[in-house]
């Protein structure tokens, strides 16, 4: 009786030690997450060296090498918390070195991005050098003009915004235009400054590839250049109901980041620190905020337009695809062309701009 008795409380311990089938799936579950992860990262370092090391001729090696290296420490190191580890520790190796990476201003770059505005402020007066202003006569022939500029903040108006979409619904390049007195228009658009030889790739764009830059420049310049003469873009313009005080506070943030950049160069990234990000850290900023209201179209920013409809930013009392379709003005940009009125004919008869902002 007591052999009996002993060998049934050795089975019952044995079946209470045993995991239930609900633990070994949540175990799965999380080593499942956890290689994913490991993976994921691993990719990441191995696209950062093959972007971003700094000898051309061995970047594939590179992160050919690393690849192999993470793969044999994953598949053959026990146990197996020994391969986490080295898998870990050398994405971890590879984010300190792409740290450490410098951003420039002083590269052989392109012509239509060769110089960075800046400004003066004295009082209300503030004078913008290095205004663009280019002369085209196809996409990638153009005569660029660098001109200074001087607007007293006193006669700013308000804003409009300009979203330009060239493939995907989901993403749009913003251009922001502010207004001084009745027919004035200064327009910033935040871009990627590009080298010579350089072409955009929403790839490289996570990576260290292209330095951020503020372009200061003529409606005629930066909207026509994309309204009249790339293929394939269309080109919105949508009035805001920004007030004076509220176009001002957030003009002066954007020559504020302008300046800052002349002296800090900084890269671009196409998740953190792009066109979009930036206008909504300058918002933010103009209204005393640490950082913007998140919203997930402020990175599938092809849908900012809706946002702003929805918190009652964009002027013109219409039906959202009403105003969006009023709101389109390729076919005007191109009738007005170089005309010296050409801000005042690509919103002639557009909703929202008969009204004075509240």
């Amino acid at each position: 009786m007591g052999t009996a008795h002993a060998n049934g409380e050795h089975s019952f311990c044995r079946l209470e030690l045993q995991p239930s089938p609900h633990y070994r799936g949540l175990r799965v579950i999380g080593w499942a997450a956890l290689f994913l992860v490991l993976a994921l990262l691993t990719l990441w370092a191995a696209s950062a060296l093959y972007f971003d090391f700094p000898i051309a001729k061995l970047r594939v090696v590179a992160a050919a090498l690393y690849l192999a290296a993470m793969l044999v420490a994953a598949i053959f190191l026990k146990p197996r918390a020994w391969g986490i580890a080295a898998c870990g520790g050398g994405f971890l190796l590879v984010l300190a070195w792409w740290l450490s990476l410098k951003p420039s201003n002083t590269r052989l770059w392109q012509p239509d991005v060769a110089e960075l505005g800046w400004a003066e402020i004295a009082g209300d007066r503030v004078t913008i050098h290095n205004v663009r202003n280019c002369d085209y006569r196809t996409e990638t022939d153009y005569t660029p003009h660098w001109e200074t500029r001087t607007v007293n903040l006193a006669d700013l108006r308000g804003i409009d915004l300009f979203l330009t979409w060239w493939g995907s619904p989901w993403i749009a390049h913003p251009i922001l235009s502010f207004q001084f007195g009745d027919h004035d228009h200064l327009a910033f658009s935040i871009e990627t400054r590009k080298e010579v030889g350089e072409s955009y790739s929403a790839i490289r764009g996570f990576f260290r590839q292209y330095e951020l830059i503020y372009i200061p420049a003529d409606e005629r310049d930066v909207v026509r250049l994309r309204s009249n003469y790339r293929i394939g873009e269309d080109v919105y313009l949508f009035r805001t109901r920004a007030r004076p005080e509220e176009a001002r506070r957030l003009f002066l943030e954007y020559v504020a980041r302008m300046n800052h950049l002349r002296d800090h160069p900084e890269w671009y990234n196409a998740l953190t620190n792009n066109c979009t990000t930036n206008i909504a850290v300058d918002a933010a900023a103009s209204r005393g905020r640490k950082r913007p209201r998140f919203d997930w179209r402020l990175l599938l920013n092809g849908k900012s337009d809706e946002m702003l409809y929805e918190d009652g930013a964009l002027a013109g009392e219409l039906p959202f695809p009403e105003l969006k379709r009023r709101a389109y003005i390729n076919p005007a940009a191109r009738a007005a062309n170089d005309a010296p009125d050409f801000s005042e004919r690509i919103r002639e008869r557009r909703p929202g701009f008969e009204e004075t902002p509240p």
